[in-house]
């Protein structure tokens, strides 16, 4: 593979990847089922806004990532293979968190149904809990944005700078071509007035010279 053609594959899987992080956010992950003395609905949907709510802004930051990355140099591209390596890491952190705990990390979303506070007083009014497949999602993207940070620790040296095609081209003029190359002063005008005069004096026209 060239070193262009694995630049542009890197980039575009970095924001498939981020783009998939972002489709965890907005997906169910937890259903949770609570005691019927609790709330009129017993069974509570809980998204990846709220059990991971950092998703979102490690995908927006995935995305800038991408940008800076093609346009960047050699030195800012291992700079930024280590961000991507940290990115992947928490969104990783982030989803193993909430799966560890999915009731803690769906506590906001029962207190705004039921208005009970405290962790104790939530969990007791939890009685199931099922999880979907976007939390295992979340962890494998998370995943593939480390090994793609790598990816570009390793190789993002051998990647082809970003196009000059629009750099306006720098000019340098010549000092002396810019003054004129005509070195007369007031005495070589003085002198060419007199010549002038003296024709005119013989009879003879000086503008016909």
């Amino acid at each position: 593979m060239t070193p262009r053609r694995l630049k542009n594959t890197t980039l575009l899987a970095a924001i498939v990847l981020s783009g998939l992080t972002l489709l965890t956010w907005t997906g169910e992950w937890f259903s949770l089922t609570l005691r019927e003395t609790a709330t009129g609905h017993p069974v509570l949907s809980v998204t990846g806004d709220v059990a991971a709510p950092a998703l979102i802004a490690l995908a927006l930051a995935s995305l800038a990532l991408v940008a800076a990355l093609a346009i960047s140099g050699p030195f800012f591209r291992v700079v930024l293979g280590v961000l991507q390596v940290v990115i992947g890491f928490t969104v990783t952190l982030s989803a193993i968190l909430a799966v560890s705990n999915p009731v803690h990390a769906s506590e906001a979303a029962i207190s705004a149904v039921t208005g009970v506070g405290g962790s104790k007083s939530i969990a007791a009014l939890v009685t199931a809990v099922s999880q979907s497949a976007y939390p295992g999602i979340a962890i494998a993207v998370g995943i593939l944005t480390a090994m793609l940070g790598v990816v570009v620790l390793v190789t993002g040296r051998r990647w082809p700078g970003s196009s000059g095609r629009y750099r306006q081209p720098v000019v340098l003029e010549d000092p002396e071509a810019a003054t004129g190359s005509d070195d007369s002063g007031p005495e070589d005008a003085a002198a060419h007035a007199v010549s002038d005069w003296d024709t005119l004096s013989g009879g003879s026209d000086p503008t016909s010279r």
